[in-house]
């Protein structure tokens, strides 16, 4: 099946969450089996032998392919929350979105100096919340961090953000 079937399955959504916006909704490629396997091991090829320790997914969307992923390299998976949503003490850190304010919270004990890290979200857009993630993940002190999306907007280039030298890699680019 692969990449272009993959993308073929992606439905848009126009003006949602809010006018302007074209949504790229992965929903209808999760609820196929064959895509959902091909996106899985598409997904997970990429990291196999990096040594990745933990697989932090961001809530919400980054919770399905994250465990996916972390199963696949033999890694714990650990979330980024919206504030309130963890029952532990936390960090957190706040975001500018392409449509509003945001912020997201990590558990202070999620993550250690050891860890090789990949954090995941579905869609990489202008950026802000991933950057968030990974400050948020930075200051652990971890040994390296890698970044993925299934789906990235390049238009909006959100991959300006990082620094050089952070590999952040994308299945599917419009």
């Amino acid at each position: 099946m692969g990449i272009e079937r993959i993308k073929e399955m992606i439905r848009v959504v126009p003006d949602f969450p809010q006018k302007g916006i074209l949504f790229r909704d992965l929903t209808t490629v999760f609820k196929d089996p064959k895509c959902l396997k091909d996106l899985s091991e598409l997904m997970s090829s990429e990291y196999e032998g990096k040594g990745i320790t933990k697989v932090v997914g961001i809530e919400s969307r980054g919770f399905i392919m994250g465990p996916v992923i972390a199963n696949a390299v033999g890694a714990g998976f650990v979330t980024l929350r919206k504030p309130g949503k963890l029952p532990a003490e936390t960090i957190q850190a706040s975001y500018q979105k392409e449509y509003g304010m945001d912020t997201i919270e990590i558990h202070k004990d999620a993550l250690t100096e050891d860890d090789v890290v990949l954090i995941h979200d579905d869609l990489l857009a202008t950026g802000g919340t991933m950057k968030a993630a990974y400050e948020l993940v930075k200051s652990f002190g971890v040994k390296k961090i890698f970044i993925n999306f299934i789906v990235e907007l390049e238009g909006l280039n959100g991959r300006a953000l990082f620094e050089e030298g952070v590999q952040v890699d994308s299945l599917i680019k419009y």
